[in-house]
């Protein structure tokens, strides 16, 4: 279990990295005496936010406000730069060089190429290389099926149709997720209601910007709000999400909260069961990462529930790895959605009986999900 002083440290060392924070509840010369490195570490790590964690050790240690002895050792300071270069700066460069390559093909062939999440997020970031740079979400504004035949044909690339609602390929060792639908419309019965705002919303090709001299398109504020928020619960629901997809939300508000619809956007929400934990979201944002108050519409929210669910961010508590075979992965996954089922209230409208069983009907549909 994690110990509550580790907590409040590694907390404190986020919102020092994100610079929402300078006069902290952790004091250098007393909080920092318990602090377990490699503990630290592992949690930067495991939550995407080894740079952050890592700026805010520098400004510490750069403002005296970190004695020596009670800094980490060389040799793990040293990996740990090690890894943010590699892992995050270096990558984010390859990942820019590989949206400008990929923007430039469908440019070419007359497609029109928006990136959901990953770059999009990255760009309301302090340091956008300090966000963990993962796959790649394209939308190709309904022309998903047409794309791809031209991708294999002319690049030779192996397109992977095993999925819902995105077929798979890759560029540059960079998994590409090719979107046809923005969510699972088997997952929950109430998706395909869903799936049809975001449609609506995915027609707007009025934002934009160039990477490399290549025009990349970008959501609109309503459809990367409402985005962000459901794929973020989703992973709550299922499984677990990390502070970097609360970081995600912060930024992205703090930094186009103005263009928002906030009362459509809470009618949504309301209307397919989500309000309670973006309230939590919102509160945790505040709260716990340091964001001002003000950047957010309402925060009103239960503190217990926002305990509870901070805590499962920070270290879940229903996690491993996935078994091997399929008997053993089956019914690791029935546990783990009976365990969830607290958490599945909070992000759906549907009944958990319902989602179950449409989930198997998703999974015998393509056998593969499984």
């Amino acid at each position: 279990m994690l110990q509550a002083r580790i907590k409040d440290i590694f907390l404190s060392l986020v919102r020092l990295g994100i610079g929402t924070s300078s006069d902290d509840r952790i004091s250098s010369q007393d909080g920092f005496k318990s602090a377990d490195w490699s503990v630290i570490e592992a949690l930067a790590s495991q939550h995407g936010l080894s740079g952050v964690v890592l700026d805010g050790i520098d400004l510490l240690v750069r403002d005296k406000r970190l004695p020596a002895e009670l800094a980490m050792d060389d040799m793990m300071k040293k990996q740990w730069i090690g890894q943010v270069l590699q892992g995050y700066e270096y990558r984010y460069e390859l990942y820019r060089r590989t949206l400008g390559e990929m923007a430039a093909f469908y440019n070419k062939h007359g497609f029109k190429m928006m990136v959901l999440k990953g770059y999009a997020c990255s760009l309301d970031w302090p340091k956008p290389e300090h966000r963990p740079s993962g796959d790649i979400d394209i939308w190709l504004f309904g022309r998903c099926r047409e794309a791809d035949e031209v991708l294999a044909k002319e690049k030779k690339v192996e397109v992977d149709n095993s999925h819902h609602h995105h077929t798979v390929y890759y560029w540059n060792d960079f998994m590409v997720e090719n979107h046809y639908d923005f969510i699972n419309v088997h997952h929950h019965k109430s998706h395909a209601e869903f799936e049809k705002i975001f449609k609506e919303l995915g027609a707007d090709d009025s934002y934009s910007v160039n990477i490399r001299s290549e025009k990349v398109y970008l959501p609109s504020p309503n459809l990367h709000a409402l985005f962000l928020l459901k794929h973020t619960m989703m992973h709550f629901a299922a499984e677990s999400i990390s502070l970097r997809q609360l970081l995600d939300w912060a930024f992205f508000v703090r930094a186009h909260g103005s263009e928002v619809d906030w009362v459509w956007l809470e009618g949504v929400l309301v209307q397919f069961g989500m309000k309670r934990l973006y309230d939590v979201f919102n509160a945790i944002c505040v709260e716990d990462l340091g964001f001002e108050v003000g950047l957010f519409p309402r925060i009103q929210f239960d503190p217990i529930l926002k305990e509870r669910v901070l805590a499962e961010i920070l270290e879940p508590d229903f996690s491993g790895e996935l078994p091997r075979t399929l008997l053993r992965r089956s019914f690791y996954k029935l546990r783990r959605w009976r365990r969830n089922a607290w958490k599945h209230k909070l992000c759906y409208k549907d009944s958990l009986w319902s989602a179950f069983w449409t989930g198997v009907w998703g999974h015998l549909i393509k056998p593969s999900s499984i």
